[in-house]
């Protein structure tokens, strides 16, 4: 009986191709969800920096924990805010 066990054999290279095909979609699936949700993190972490560039939120952090502790004056803060332009 020649070709004996290898009748029907299309179907089964059509239905591995396609289990190929779900592992990769998937896998993409998981590696996408995990880079989104570690970048979600650190925008997150990252707060005021991504609104305003070149260390402006931290100069306005530092000026606002200042006023804050008393170490300066409402017109010194103010004066300050408008200097620099914050």
């Amino acid at each position: 009986m020649m070709g004996y066990g290898y009748g029907g054999g299309g179907w089964m290279w059509g239905f591995g191709g396609l289990m190929m095909l779900a592992v990769l979609v998937l896998s993409g699936l998981a590696v996408w969800a995990i880079v989104a949700a570690t970048h979600r993190g650190q925008d997150l972490a990252a707060g005021a920096m991504f609104e305003e560039p070149d260390g402006r939120a931290r100069t306005r952090q530092l000026l606002d924990e200042r006023y804050a502790r008393g170490e300066m004056t409402t017109d010194d803060y103010a004066e300050r805010l408008h200097a620099l332009g914050l």
